[in-house]
C-alpha cells in the first residue's frame, strides 16, 4: 500500500491540536519545531551556547540589499558581552525611548513596538521579560508572536550583526540593553530575513502582537465618532499606529537629511559612535569605510522626504496617546505620536516648542510636554487626520469597537482557500465563476438585555486575511482581497452546499468591500439583522490560488459554518436504466468476465488492464491508459476475498461502476477533449452521487490530475472508484463500531486515502 502523504497527515494533526488548546498563546506551537524548553536543557547540560542553524549568524540571515557584497563580508556576528562588559536584557523598564532603528527599513515594526510598550500585558505575552544574561544563560532567547491563526514560540540564539562594533539593525539608547535588539532578530526569523522586514506597515506587526481584531480608518473620511473612538481604544488594550502618504519620486540617488532615512540609518548617535570607534583603534579610514558611512547617513529618498513641518513621508507612527485641554476656554483634542526613528518631530500647534502651550493649565503642561528631540509630539485631531492617511488599531478584545459594557464581542475563527479552477472565482465582476469562491453561512441572532438596548449601528466585523505560502516576506505578493455579503432569502434556507450562479444574479449584496486591496488584511463593519447571511470572500481576479483566515465578530449569538459540500441544485439528472436494460446488461457483464477470465474464473490486474484498454479506451492510448498500477489498486478495492484477483461478482460490479463512470464522464466533457477541467470535475462527482467540499476537490485535483490540471478517463474512474469504496468502508465501520476507522472523523479519513 502506498505510504500517507505526511502533508494531510500534519494537516490532520495540526487541526486536532488547535482543538486542543496548542497554537494559544498559553500553548504556542513551536516555529520550525524549536523546543525552547529542550534546546536550554542541552545547552545547560553540554555547557555550549546556542548558535541557531535555523536562522544561522552569516549573510543568509541579514539578506538581499541592505549592504553591499563588499560591505556584507565585514559584518561581524557577536553576543553582547562581546559588545559590552556587562549586558542587560532589560534595564530600568521597558520604553518606547530605548531604542533607535537601525539600517533595515522596518519604521512600521518599530512603531509598532513603541506602541507595544504602553501596554503590559501584551508586551509579556510577546517578550517572556524573565531572560536574562545572568542565571542559566546559554546564549538562547525566545519571543511570542501572533502568526495567521497561531500563536508561536520564536528561539533565537543571541549573537548579533555588528559592524566595527556597533550593532547595524535596531540599537538601544543605552548600550548595555538587549531586548529591542533580539525581539527585532526574533521577527526577522520570523520573516525570513532582515531584509526581509524592508518596508511595511504598524498593523501587521500589531496582529502578530496581539492575535487581536484590527480594524482601519481612513483619515481623509474619518467616521464622527473618531475622537470617540481612539479614546475607548486609549483605554481598552489596545495598539495605535498610523502613516503619512507616500510622497512623490522625483530621484533615483540619495539625499542628505539629518532627520533620518527611508532604510532606516544608523541614526546620528550611531554613526557618531562608529566614527569614534574607527579613531580609537587608531585606523586609517579607507574609502571603503568613508563610502559605507555616506551612504549610512544619506540613505534619505525622496519617498521618505522629511516635510517642513517636519513630518515623514511614507513613514509609520505610533499613536501613544490621546488627550483634551482646555485652551482659551476652548477644549482642544489633542493626540501623541511617536516617531520610531527616535528624532525628527512635528513642528506645527501644539509641536514642543509651540506657544500654545502657555494657553494651557500648568498641570497639564506639566503631564503632556516634553521639550526634547526624543520623537513624540502633540498636534490636534484635525492636523492628525489632515497630514495622516490612515489609522490602525489593535486590539485583542473588541468591545471598544462601540463603549458598550452591556455588550460583549462573540468571534469564531475559519480557514478556507481559494484553488484555481476550483475555487478561485475572482469577485462579482465574473458571474460564471463567482458562485464557486469559498461560502459561509452566517446565523445571526438577536441581542438581548441591556445590550439591544445600547446596540449601535454596527453589531458585526468581518475580518479576511490572506496567508503567505511563502517563508520569506519579500517573495510573498498579496493579491486583491475583498468579500461581499448577501442575506439568504426563505426559498433558499433548506439549500446544503454552495448556492449556484443563480443565486449571485438575482440577489445583491447587503454589504460588500468598497474596494479590493491587496493587502495582508481588510475589514468591515457591518450592521446585519436578525436572519441568516452568507459570506463569499474572493480575490479580485479568477483563478488565483492562495490561503485565507476569517474571524467572524459579533454582539450577537453568531453560528457561522463553510457552505462548500452537500447537493447543488443545478446537479445533472442521470438517466436511470430499466429493469430490462440493467438484466441484459448484467448478462453481457458476465459474458465479457467468462472470456477474460482464467481457467479458475478469475481476472487479475493484468488481465483487467487489457480489458478496459480494449473496451474503455477502445485502444486509444494518448494519454497511456490504464497503467498495470491503476488496475492492480482497483483490484484490490474489489476484492473482498484478499485473493489479489476478481471473482465473477466482484467483477461485474466493478465494470458496472466503471461503465457508469464513464457515461457520467462523457457527459460533463462538455468542451468535447476528452478531459474533465476542474469546474467539470465537480460537476461530474455530484453526478456520481457523492457530495464533495472544495478542499477533498483540491486533493483530488492535486492526486489524480495532469499537471495542467485537467483529468482523463481513465484517472477519472480510478479517483471516482476510490473515493466511493473508501466512503462506503467508514460508513460500514461507523455502523459495525470498528473502532481503528470510526477515530478518525469522515472528512479526515476520506483526506487520508484519497491523497495516498
Amino acid at each position: 500500500a502506498a505510504m500517507l502523504a505526511p502533508g494531510v497527515c500534519m494537516n490532520i494533526i495540526s487541526a486536532r491540536h488547535s482543538k486542543d488548546g496548542y497554537g494559544t498563546v498559553s500553548n504556542p506551537e513551536k516555529f520550525l519545531n524549536q523546543d525552547f524548553q529542550q534546546l536550554k536543557e542541552y545547552c545547560l547540560i553540554r555547557r555550549v551556547r546556542f548558535i541557531d542553524d535555523m536562522f544561522p549568524p552569516d549573510h543568509r540571515s541579514i539578506g538581499r540589499d541592505i549592504l553591499q557584497p563588499a560591505d556584507l563580508v565585514r559584518v561581524e556576528w557577536v553576543r553582547p558581552s562581546k559588545i559590552v562588559p556587562k549586558p542587560s536584557f532589560i534595564v530600568d523598564g521597558v520604553s518606547r525611548f530605548d531604542f533607535g532603528q537601525g539600517l533595515v527599513g522596518n519604521c512600521w515594526f518599530l512603531a509598532s513596538i513603541g506602541a507595544l510598550t504602553f501596554q503590559d500585558f501584551i508586551l509579556k505575552q510577546v517578550v517572556p521579560l524573565e531572560q536574562t544574561f545572568d542565571e542559566d544563560y546559554c546564549g538562547l532567547f525566545h519571543f511570542r508572536f501572533w502568526r495567521f491563526g497561531k500563536w508561536v514560540d520564536v528561539v533565537i540564539d543571541d549573537k548579533l550583526p555588528t559592524i566595527n562594533g556597533q550593532l547595524i539593525f535596531v540599537h538601544s539608547k543605552n548600550p548595555t540593553e538587549f531586548w529591542p535588539a533580539l525581539l527585532e532578530k526574533a521577527y526577522a526569523k520570523v520573516c525570513g530575513s532582515y531584509s526581509d522586514m524592508n518596508a511595511g506597515t504598524p498593523v501587521e506587526a500589531m496582529v502578530d502582537f496581539t492575535g487581536g481584531v484590527h480594524m482601519c480608518v481612513q483619515l481623509s473620511e474619518p467616521p464622527a465618532d473618531l475622537w470617540e473612538l481612539m479614546c475607548r481604544a486609549g483605554q481598552a488594550k489596545s495598539l495605535m499606529g498610523c502613516g503619512t502618504p507616500q510622497g512623490t519620486c522625483q530621484d533615483s540617488g540619495f539625499i542628505f537629511s539629518p532627520q533620518g532615512d527611508s532604510l532606516g540609518s544608523l541614526s546620528l548617535q550611531l554613526l557618531g559612535n562608529m566614527m569614534k570607534q574607527l579613531k580609537k583603534q587608531n585606523q586609517k579610514i579607507q574609502s571603503r569605510n568613508v563610502e559605507l558611512l555616506n551612504k549610512l547617513s544619506c540613505l534619505e529618498t525622496s519617498a521618505n522626504t522629511v516635510l517642513p513641518n517636519g513630518l515623514v513621508q511614507g513613514h509609520a507612527y505610533a499613536v501613544t496617546g490621546v488627550r483634551e485641554v482646555l485652551s482659551r476656554a476652548k477644549a482642544e483634542r489633542l493626540v501623541r505620536l511617536w516617531n520610531p526613528w527616535g528624532q525628527g518631530e512635528w513642528s506645527g500647534d501644539w509641536s514642543d516648542r509651540s506657544s500654545l502651550w502657555q494657553t494651557v493649565s500648568p498641570q497639564d503642561r506639566e503631564t503632556c510636554l516634553s521639550v526634547c528631540e526624543d520623537g513624540e509630539f502633540w498636534m490636534t485631531l484635525q492636523d492628525f487626520c489632515k497630514f495622516y492617511s490612515d489609522l490602525d488599531i489593535c486590539c485583542s478584545c473588541v468591545d471598544f469597537l462601540d463603549g458598550s459594557s452591556s455588550c460583549h464581542w462573540k468571534s469564531s475563527f475559519h480557514e478556507g482557500r481559494w484553488v484555481a479552477g476550483i475555487s478561485a472565482g475572482g469577485c462579482m465582476n465574473h458571474p460564471e465563476t463567482f458562485w464557486t469562491n469559498p461560502q459561509y453561512r452566517v446565523e445571526v441572532g438577536g441581542l438581548q438585555g441591556g445590550c439591544a438596548d445600547s446596540q449601535g449601528e454596527n453589531n458585526m466585523l468581518v475580518s479576511l486575511m490572506q496567508k503567505p505560502d511563502k517563508r520569506n516576506r519579500r517573495l510573498v505578493q498579496n493579491l486583491h482581497i475583498g468579500f461581499s455579503v448577501f442575506e439568504v432569502p426563505k426559498e433558499y434556507r433548506a439549500v446544503r452546499g454552495k448556492f449556484p450562479a443563480v443565486f449571485f444574479g438575482r440577489n445583491k449584496p447587503v454589504a460588500q468591500m468598497d474596494r479590493y486591496t491587496d493587502a495582508r488584511e481588510v475589514m468591515q463593519l457591518l450592521s446585519l439583522k436578525p436572519g441568516e447571511f452568507l459570506i463569499v470572500p474572493s480575490t479580485f481576479n479568477p483563478n488565483e490560488t492562495a490561503s485565507f483566515i476569517l474571524p467572524v465578530l459579533s454582539k450577537a449569538e453568531t453560528h457561522v459554518h463553510e457552505s462548500s459540500g452537500g447537493n447543488n441544485p443545478e446537479q445533472m439528472e442521470t438517466e436511470k436504466p430499466s429493469a430490462q436494460d440493467s438484466a441484459a446488461d448484467e448478462d453481457n457483464n458476465r459474458t465479457l468476465f467468462r472470456q477474460f477470465s482464467d481457467k479458475y474464473e478469475e481476472v487479475d490486474a493484468e488481465q483487467l488492464q487489457s480489458l478496459l484498454n480494449g473496451k474503455i479506451l477502445r485502444g486509444d492510448l494518448k494519454s497511456g491508459g490504464f497503467s498495470t498500477d491503476a488496475c492492480r489498486s482497483m483490484v484490490a478495492l474489489m476484492d473482498t476475498s484478499i485473493t489479489g484477483k476478481l471473482n465473477s461478482e466482484e467483477f461485474v460490479s466493478l465494470w458496472r461502476k466503471i461503465v457508469t463512470y464513464k457515461d457520467i464522464f462523457s457527459h460533463c466533457d462538455v468542451s468535447r477533449t476528452g478531459t474533465l477541467s476542474l469546474s467539470e470535475l465537480r460537476k461530474a462527482i455530484m453526478a456520481s452521487g457523492k457530495t464533495i467540499s472544495d478542499d477533498m476537490l483540491n486533493v483530488m485535483a492535486l492526486r489524480y490530475g495532469a499537471s495542467s490540471g485537467f483529468i482523463t478517463l481513465e484517472n477519472f474512474i480510478a479517483l471516482v472508484l476510490r473515493f466511493d469504496r473508501m466512503s462506503h468502508l467508514h460508513n460500514q465501520a461507523d455502523h459495525n463500531k470498528t473502532d481503528h476507522i470510526r477515530s478518525l472523523p469522515a472528512l479526515q479519513w476520506m483526506y487520508l486515502v484519497m491523497y495516498s
